[in-house]
């Protein structure tokens, strides 16, 4: 575990610090150089494992710095003469449109001589596009550039599109598709499934409820209005209104509780489960936190068919690793990674610990009904305030919200967010299969999901109209949040527990 730490820990400070600092090689150098003092000093020294790790540590500093400096990509030279001018190109829808109120915002690529770029374009809402549509489009060619917040937070925008490829914009655009998305493509087929959910929950839900539904399920938020949004913001029950690794989490789970009542051998149970939470992935977007989730989703399901101790934590750093070699921008340029991998990180190493401090605090000795649901709140608890107390310097720097109701609001959704899910996702295929033949039958079957959403958006704008609910803090310097987490991870080392006390933790939550 010490050497993955090192591992993980030395390459993401690499990364972290080429995408602050823009330097060349001679830091690299000098990094390397500190390796070797650190590998020749070990054959001289007692702890030489200390050494090792450190020596380990410095060197995927070095590469975590090359991989980020990699990555750091001019301008296509072919469309940085266009800029400020009027331009029309024809390319390829690649990612499902974002509609919002007044406009949509596509992302196309373009193919212009040898060189091929992404560009956001921010047109009218209709036409209507999909993934693969070939379309011509035609607007003002900008760079996209960072900007400041209402809460005078600096939001690096330019860096935050580049971690999709997406290098340049247009605006005041225009676009007509040429050519519809051709039936062979996977991306399409996807994109067309999500849309006929989207369509089955506006056949059998009315708005607000059918928009909330689909985030529940595969994420979004249109139709939910600013206001919504809003509550939802400051009760702190925004990862509820877009895809997260929660979701996944939520439907991996489901999918390995079914696979366990199949006849399925367990080779093909567990591709079965892949390919069906890949095929979730694919429907509901592939973001940054869906990726991560998915991919710890593959490694449970692959210590299920081998029968292996699937370790959380080694999980995790394996993922964020991976992740990162992909696309290093993930870690100071993507908020939602960030958030995702601390989240997970306090559910596996905080909660077992608010876990022993809640046996102290109350134990129950009742049998039956009584001990299964003190067991269950208890779980509920400590996971809601270990994911809570995780994102909390993190979300104050990037956000500077602080939700006081948050934990509270938290703790009342947590056992109807896969309620909702669930049902959400019944209403969906009711109108999917009823909505034209029989719209009274889907709108029957979508009854409890529409009161299972009106319960979350009840506790959301409950929780945001109470005085004082939540608050904005000024922008305060980034090592204030490398101190809180120097704080948490010291508190996780010197409590950890033993694999008897997590064996235990595991039974207590799980009765």
């Amino acid at each position: 575990m010490d050497i993955l730490v090192a591992i993980v820990g030395g390459f993401a400070s690499g990364i972290f610090l080429r995408s602050l600092f823009n330097f060349g090689w001679s830091p690299i150098v000098f990094v390397v150089l500190i390796a070797g003092i650190f590998a020749g000093a070990r054959f001289f020294a007692e702890s030489r494992r200390a050494y090792s790790l450190g020596a380990v540590f410095c060197i995927f500093i070095a590469l975590g710095m090359m991989r980020a400096m990699i990555a750091d990509t001019p301008l296509p030279a072919a469309f940085a003469g266009d800029l400020k001018h009027r331009v029309s190109y024809e390319g390829v829808v690649v990612s499902d449109p974002d509609v919002r109120d007044s406009n949509q915002r596509v992302e196309v690529r373009i193919s212009h001589g040898d060189w091929t770029a992404t560009m956001l374009v921010v047109a009218p809402r209709s036409p209507s596009v999909m993934v693969g549509d070939t379309v011509r489009v035609s607007g003002t060619l900008a760079v996209p550039e960072p900007f400041t917040g209402d809460t005078g937070r600096i939001f690096r925008y330019d860096k935050y599109l580049q971690r999709d490829d997406v290098r340049f914009m247009l605006n005041y655009a225009y676009l007509r598709v040429t050519k519809p998305a051709p039936w062979y493509s996977i991306p399409a087929a996807l994109a067309r499934v999500k849309h006929s959910f989207l369509n089955g929950l506006n056949a059998t839900l009315p708005e607000p409820y059918s928009s909330l539904a689909g985030g529940v399920v595969i994420g979004g938020k249109t139709g939910l209005g600013n206001e919504l949004q809003d509550a939802f913001v400051r009760s702190g029950l925004v990862q509820i209104i877009v895809l997260s690794g929660y979701n996944i989490m939520v439907v991996a789970e489901w999918i390995m509780a079914a696979l366990a009542l199949t006849p399925l051998s367990r080779r093909w149970g567990t591709v079965s489960g892949a390919l069906a939470v890949f095929a979730f992935v694919g429907i509901a977007g592939a973001s940054s936190t869906a990726i991560r989730a998915m991919l710890m989703a593959f490694i449970a399901l692959y210590a299920r068919a081998t029968g292996r101790t699937y370790a959380a934590g080694r999980a995790l750093l394996a993922v964020v690793f991976l992740m990162l070699i992909w696309n290093p921008l993930y870690l100071v340029f993507d908020p939602g990674f960030g958030l995702s991998v601390v989240a997970t990180a306090g559910l596996i190493w905080l909660a077992p610990i608010i876990e022993r401090i809640l046996d102290f605090v109350s134990h129950s000795s009742d049998e039956g009904l009584t001990k299964s649901l003190h067991g269950f709140w208890k779980n509920v608890v400590a996971t809601t305030f270990a994911a809570q107390i995780a994102v909390l310097p993190l979300l104050l720097y990037d956000m500077g919200l602080f939700s006081i109701v948050a934990i509270p609001a938290n703790i009342i959704v947590a056992p109807l967010v896969p309620l909702a899910m669930g049902l959400s996702a019944i209403a969906g295929f009711a109108g999917m299969i009823f909505g034209t033949l029989a719209p009274t039958i889907g709108i029957a079957l979508a009854f409890p999901a529409y009161l299972a959403n009106a319960a979350l958006i009840a506790i959301a704008c409950g929780s945001a109209a109470l005085p004082f609910s939540a608050f904005t803090l000024p922008p305060f310097p980034f090592w204030l949040v490398l101190a809180a987490y120097a704080a948490l991870i010291y508190i996780a080392a010197s409590k950890r527990f033993s694999t008897k006390d997590q064996l235990m933790l595991a039974k207590n939550a799980s009765i």
